[in-house]
């Protein structure tokens, strides 16, 4: 049940199928000042400036560079332990960045995210900053994500088996997307697994609330993006920072290929945003718990201890978060009830 032997598992399914996953995962996170009380709000550090972002900075070359000696460091880490790194870009949060990975093997990208995520928050420790992977760790801010664009190739020729003859969409292409949208629901312990994972996944905030799948948008939590058929995926825009991702790249994995064993078809591609539409995903993470647990499918693939084991601490979990009082409820309740 260790996370990186689940993944492992998940791939040697897909080896016996005939078929090599490739990933490329985009993980963002925010710097923020230096918090040692939590009772008191996370606020954006400060750059070479002096001065505090103010957030809604997308692609800002400037506010990147606000915090150039960082990234610098984090770079030259980064290269000494060979990571695949590809742009590091400014996303809409206040001190929000997020970093691209290139294209690779499922194993070896989670080993990466694995170490890169160490590695931030000890590059940023010595700048006398936090780097964070909360989901949503600043109100008012949008959430961190980890999107995952995958596919399909044939391990002999290297051919993308999720463009047909004609370029566009196979059948297994749409029978992979078909599996996200049955089984993501009961994955979502793995997607968000802590309770401040919710708090990203609500409407019109850059995180998805359904399944909706659809070219180039990104309202969906399933984007196909435009590109050559050599380049035919889809973004999983449905995990957060927080999440393993061991389990995270395992669980995507298995929702596909449990898609294209039973041969399953998508929806209707979504026209427009997907904000129109209702919530498909989970609110809060006791009732993905029970979605998780009662999945059968999923138990045979990512395994029964696994599953049972991620359940019982993700309750516990649950139960020690109920038993805090937060400072909004003594705002609101206190003297109106």
């Amino acid at each position: 049940m260790a996370p990186r032997q689940v993944l492992q598992r998940v791939l040697k399914l897909y080896e016996e199928k005939g078929w090599k996953p490739v990933l490329a995962p985009e993980l963002e996170f925010y710097l923020v000042g230096r918090n040692t009380d939590p009772d008191y709000p996370l606020v954006p550090p400060v750059g070479r400036s002096g001065r505090q972002e103010t957030g809604r900075q997308s692609y800002s070359i400037d506010a990147v560079n606000e915090f150039d000696p960082l990234f610098e460091e984090m770079y030259d880490f980064c290269d000494l332990q060979e990571m695949d790194l590809d742009t590091l870009i400014h996303e809409e949060g206040a001190a929000q960045v997020e970093i691209n990975f290139l294209h690779g093997d499922p194993l070896h990208l989670a080993d990466q995210v694995f170490l890169f995520k160490r590695t931030v928050r000890e590059v940023a420790l010595r700048h006398n900053i936090y780097a964070t992977f909360m989901s949503k760790p600043m109100g008012g801010e949008p959430g961190s994500a980890m999107h995952v664009h995958q596919s399909i190739v044939d391990p002999e020729t290297g051919k993308n088996l999720f463009a047909g003859a004609d370029g566009k969409a196979s059948k297994l292409f749409r029978r992979y997307i078909g599996g996200l949208q049955k089984y993501i629901p009961a994955v979502m312990p793995i997607f968000a697994p802590n309770v401040n994972s919710y708090r990203r996944l609500t409407r019109f905030s850059n995180a998805p609330i359904n399944l909706q799948w659809g070219y180039d948008n990104r309202t969906c939590g399933l984007r196909v993006p435009f590109g050559e058929p050599s380049a035919m995926r889809v973004e999983n825009r449905v995990p957060g920072a927080d999440a393993n991702p061991y389990l995270a790249f395992a669980a995507t994995l298995a929702c596909g290929y449990l898609g294209m064993v039973e041969k399953l078809e998508p929806t209707s591609e979504q026209i427009g945003s997907a904000y129109s539409g209702e919530y498909t995903l989970a609110r809060e993470l006791s009732h993905a718990l029970d979605l998780m647990d009662a999945s059968t499918p999923l138990r045979e693939i990512l395994g029964d201890k696994l599953v049972d084991v991620l359940v019982a601490v993700k309750r516990l979990e649950y139960e020690t978060y109920l038993r805090v009082i937060s400072s909004w409820e003594r705002e609101h309740l206190l003297l109106n009830v």
